[in-house]
């Protein structure tokens, strides 16, 4: 193997597994599957010399692919399955963990994004829209991601305004793309909302691929990509900002208008925001919100929003960041 050779997926494994302690390789090759270890028997007995800093270039690999997701050990279903039976008894488990066939839907959830994103490609961006508002976020940003360019806005335009998705359209997009979803014979429709699921896709997708969409967007659709944008972020969302960033945005913000707004803000957004001020600057607002009384969802909403878009100036500016680390 010369020095400039990519190295594979089996070559990166034996190169993992030969690294490592004996202690903490036998557990892993131990939940391999026999065709698996045979593979990398071929290999390792093939591999003669690597470029010098391919162990490196796998364990930075490795790492970065952990972070990203976390592997679900092999036999989970299995063991989950053993321990129900010592629950519930034999009868009862293996009535629960009856095999049952996998839906269409369920297989386009479980699909590559990328091979998702090929099938969907060359569909309708209504049809494309109502497949991914059925996807996990996650799941869906990477599927939109993996779209042509000039497909996605059609897209997300489509999916943004979308309140509704006719079951039997479902049904059809499933069985275009080589699936069968079971339904009834009863006409029903399945509640989307398509405003604030867009803002989580478009979230996921991270910031500058995000705002490059909704740019493309604002020709097309100014209202709605506005919309979208103001989706993007909620009150609650203060909670990613930290000590130092809250007593920033704090500073910026007028103390009645602060007041109203926490007066519907949760136990754990309240409680960041009186710790990141004085215990006596906290103690008067305190003693304001219960002097207050009621007040009006929409006065406090509109105070919420104000704040928000303070800390989205903020966040712009670079003075404080409002990403939790998993969005961005």
């Amino acid at each position: 193997m010369t020095p400039t050779m990519a190295l594979n997926g089996p070559e990166k494994a034996v190169l993992m597994l030969l690294s490592l302690d004996e202690s903490v390789a036998t557990p892993i090759i131990a939940d391999l599957a026999p065709s698996e270890l045979r593979k990398l028997r071929e290999v390792a007995s093939s591999m003669s010399s690597v470029p010098t800093d391919a162990l490196d270039n796998v364990y930075v690999e490795f790492i970065n692919k952990t972070q990203q997701a976390v592997a679900v050990p092999r036999g989970g279903v299995r063991h989950l399955q053993n321990i129900a039976v010592r629950a519930l008894g034999s009868a009862k488990a293996n009535e629960v963990f009856a095999e049952t066939p996998q839906t269409a839907m369920q297989r386009l959830a479980t699909a590559d994004p990328s091979q998702l994103a090929g099938l969907l490609e060359s569909e309708h961006p209504q049809l494309t829209a109502a497949i991914l508002s059925q996807l996990d976020p996650i799941k869906a940003a990477q599927t939109l991601d993996a779209l042509p360019e000039n497909v996605r806005p059609l897209v997300v335009l489509r999916l943004g305004s979308m309140t509704e998705v006719p079951a039997e359209l479902l049904e059809e997009a499933a069985t275009a793309l080589g699936a069968e979803l079971p339904s009834g014979k009863q006409e029903s429709s399945v509640a989307v909302d398509g405003l604030a699921y867009t803002a989580q896709l478009v979230r996921k997708l991270g910031r500058q691929k995000g705002a490059a969409l909704l740019d493309k967007m604002e020709a097309e659709n100014g209202e709605l990509a506005r919309a979208i944008r103001g989706s993007l972020y909620t009150f609650e969302d203060l909670l990613a900002v930290d000590a130092k960033g809250m007593r920033l945005l704090l500073e910026s913000v007028p103390v009645e208008r602060l007041t109203l707004a926490l007066k519907t803000a949760s136990e754990a957004m309240a409680s960041h925001v009186f710790g990141s001020m004085s215990k006596r600057a906290a103690e008067r607002i305190k003693e304001d919100m219960d002097a207050m009384g009621s007040a009006r969802l929409s006065d406090v909403e509109a105070a919420q929003r104000e704040i928000l878009e303070v800390a989205l100036r903020l966040d712009a500016e670079g003075q404080i960041s409002l990403e939790s680390g998993q969005d961005g």
